[in-house]
């Protein structure tokens, strides 16, 4: 056997009655639906749930699977101590799924347990199918944390799940746990954006129609705006689909508290080998690359020829490029090289003021260092280039300014000053939409103390795609 079926289901505490004390009343249509859900899964008789939560042990680079042989968890942090579930792993599918991920060179595996006890976006999954009827002194558990890597290493990690469970004809319930966007309403705990609906209305229709390509490529930008939970965890589920011929319901969505809820179920009909949605994705992405390649302007094709040079032979370019523009011969500026991949940035090096003879060799130079010395993250490896993304952006003359009403974030970076101390933040920077935050990061970069009094300086940029 394999994958039998798969459910979509949220994870708010207050849905149970023992947490909520009356407000999950307020959900009872996401209650029913998970009700049904919990009843069709346990109808099939799984022999192994296997679960994806957002509140797992989570890292940047590397999915975490739950090891040891049994685990528990109870619901004391929500006044609930005496709601407890236990459940046996099940070891023989966790071992075969990490020695397949060593050999496909997925990075997921056993180590790094901070925290032993279950998370509630496994408890509450697991406490409706338990109620269902599911008997976890029989059935076993995989508990599986997401990950930072893109949507492509989670659908591959996915498939592999996939894989383990024919190796071991299990008969497996996919359990995709997360809630949906936190910013619903403007009286809700984490406020409102236009996007956090748009978001929601987009994930449900997908999940709904089984359009897992389009929600394999949703605008990463987008989907951070919206503050989502378990779009990730979605991801993977949609690798465990891999060309099946599945029928998708959805149950029931609503966000009453200003949190998305949404409850689908996903049966299995057969194999369908057009539902490739992998190699489709792969696609997506190369024509993305075409494009972004086509439209690079000479400031940003430098950056990448210097930094692949770089990368592919570990000597720097030996000559520039014919027939590059006067100014960047000719003239000196400081020049930040910023990387992105997935839309999650990569790396970013750059000079306030000038340190070569041209902008042009300074763009070599922080090319270089984007990719090998920035301190956050590893350095650049080959298999990489095919999917960075690049901005060079080239600093005007710094202006000392004298209070922070003089600071735009959209259009001026700043430098903070303090007893030898420099931090510097660019403008123009998703997610920094106000001048305290561009003036405190800054000041955290710099390692400057908040209690310090400082300097300020602004500049402007000259921004390259």
């Amino acid at each position: 056997m394999s994958i039998l079926a798969a459910m979509v289901v949220p994870h708010p505490p207050v849905i149970l009655p023992e947490v909520g004390r009356g407000e999950e009343k307020k959900i009872q249509p996401t209650i029913d639906a998970y009700q049904k859900a919990a009843r069709l899964a346990a109808a099939l008789n799984p022999e192994t749930i296997v679960i994806t939560s957002p509140h797992s042990i989570l890292y940047a680079d590397y999915f975490h699977i739950s090891p040891g042989e049994h685990a528990s968890g109870n619901f004391e942090r929500f006044r609930a101590p005496n709601v407890k579930i236990e459940v046996d792993y099940d070891t023989d599918f966790v071992q075969t799924l990490a020695d397949n991920a060593e050999v496909e060179k997925i990075h997921a595996g056993t180590f790094g347990e901070r925290d032993a006890s279950l998370d509630h976006g496994t408890l509450i999954p697991l406490r409706f199918l338990e109620q269902a009827g599911v008997d976890f002194s029989k059935v076993k558990v995989v508990r599986i944390g997401l990950s930072g890597l893109p949507n492509t290493d989670h659908y591959k990690f996915g498939q592999l799940i996939a894989r383990t469970a024919d190796q071991l004809n299990r008969r497996v319930v996919y359990v995709a746990s997360g809630d949906l966007s936190h910013k619903l309403k403007h009286d809700g705990p984490y406020g409102y954006v236009e996007e956090g609906p748009a978001f929601d209305e987009k994930i449900m229709k997908y999940i709904s129609e089984g359009d897992f390509l389009s929600m394999l490529t949703m605008d990463n930008k987008f989907c951070e705006r919206a503050a989502e939970c378990g779009l990730r965890s979605f991801w993977i589920m949609a690798g465990a689909l891999d060309k099946k011929n599945v029928e998708c319901q959805q149950l029931s969505y609503e966000g009453p508290f200003g949190v998305g809820y949404g409850v689908a179920w996903i049966g299995i009909k057969g194999d369908d080998p057009t539902r490739d949605f992998g190699k489709k994705l792969e696609a997506v992405k190369s024509k993305e690359l075409g494009d972004r390649k086509a439209h690079e302007d000479e400031y940003v094709k430098l950056a990448r020829l210097s930094l692949e040079t770089f990368v592919k032979t570990h000597q720097p370019l030996s000559e520039l490029p014919k027939d590059l523009p006067k100014e960047m011969l000719n003239d000196k500026a400081g020049a930040f090289v910023s990387l992105h991949k997935d839309g999650q940035l990569r790396g970013c090096i750059g000079t306030i003021a000038p340190t070569t003879d041209s902008i042009a060799l300074e763009i070599v130079q922080n090319a270089i260092s984007a990719c090998s010395k920035d301190p956050r993250f590893s350095p650049v490896e080959e298999s990489e280039l095919g999917a960075l993304e690049y901005s060079v952006d080239v600093l005007g003359k710094p202006e000392r300014v004298f209070s922070m009403k003089d600071l735009d974030v959209k259009k001026y970076g700043v430098i903070v000053e303090s007893k030898g101390r420099r931090g510097l933040l660019l403008p123009d920077l998703e997610g920094v939409d106000k001048v305290e935050d561009q003036v405190r990061i800054a000041m955290r970069k710099g390692h400057i103390p908040t209690s310090d009094s400082i300097n300020l300086w602004r500049f402007e940029v000259v921004r390259h795609y």
